[in-house]
C-alpha cells in the first residue's frame, strides 16, 4: 500500500490500482481528490469536508462513492443519488478494494459550550492505517500505521503523546498540521518522538511511503 500524505488532514492510500481518499477538506489542494475510486470523510467541519473538492472528485470520476457520516451524507447525496454511503460505528465495508471498519461517535470536546458533532474514524484493511478524524479514538484493533492529529485547537501536546501511547501503533504520521509553525515542528517531533513509544514520522505534502 502506497501511503501520500496531502496537506492538513487528507491522505491518499493506493493499492492494486486503485485509490482511496480521505478527508480531502478545505486546507487540502484542490485536486486532493481527483482520480479517486472511493473517498472517506470523517466529519462536516470544513478542513476535513469540502464539497467543490468532492463534486470535482464525482464528477471527474463518474464510477467513484463516498462513504460518511448522516450529517455529510445529507449535503451532498442528492447530487450524486447511490454514490454516498451512510455509515456510523461498528460498521464494516469494502471501498475501492480496501477493507474499511468505521470506529468512533464523537468529535473531541473543543469547549464545554460548544456542541459535540459526529465524528467518525476509519480503520483500512485490518489496521494497516488508522484515520481518527478529529477524536482520539482508540480501536479495538491492533493499528500498524496511525493518522495523528498532531495539532488543533482541542488538543495539547500531553494529550497526543498520549493517545500514542494508547493505540500503541507501529508507526504515527502527522496530520491535522495546517496551523503547525515550522518553528513548532521540531519541539513536537522531539517530544511525541521520545514519548510516544512508537516511530513518529512526517511527510511533507505530497510526498508517499510504502506500508
Amino acid at each position: 500500500m502506497k501511503l501520500t500524505k496531502m496537506s492538513h488532514a487528507c491522505v491518499r492510500l493506493e493499492k492494486d490500482g486503485r485509490t482511496l481518499v480521505l478527508d480531502p477538506g478545505g486546507f487540502s489542494e484542490e485536486d486532493a481528490a481527483l482520480g479517486a475510486d472511493a473517498i472517506l470523510v470523517t466529519h462536516e467541519h470544513p478542513d476535513h469536508f469540502d464539497e467543490p473538492r468532492l463534486r470535482a472528485a464525482m464528477e471527474n470520476n463518474p464510477a467513484a462513492e463516498i462513504w460518511t457520516l448522516r450529517s455529510v451524507a445529507e449535503k451532498i447525496s442528492s447530487a450524486f443519488p447511490g454514490r454516498v454511503h451512510i455509515v456510523g460505528h461498528g460498521d464494516s465495508f469494502t471501498a475501492a478494494g480496501f477493507d474499511v471498519q468505521v470506529h468512533g461517535e464523537l468529535h473531541a470536546v473543543i469547549h464545554p459550550d460548544i456542541p459535540r458533532i459526529t465524528n467518525v474514524g476509519y480503520l483500512v484493511d485490518g489496521g494497516k492505517v488508522f484515520h481518527p478524524g478529529d477524536a482520539l479514538t482508540v480501536p479495538d484493533h491492533p493499528v500498524e500505521t496511525l493518522m495523528l492529529p498532531v495539532m488543533a485547537p482541542w488538543s495539547k501536546i500531553s494529550e497526543v503523546i498520549d493517545y500514542v501511547r494508547e493505540v500503541q501503533p507501529q508507526r504515527a504520521y502527522d496530520i491535522h498540521d495546517a496551523l503547525l509553525t515550522d518553528l513548532a515542528r521540531p519541539i513536537y517531533d522531539r517530544q511525541i518522538g521520545g514519548l510516544g513509544g512508537a516511530e513518529h514520522l512526517r511527510l511533507t505534502p505530497g510526498a508517499s511511503a510504502d506500508l
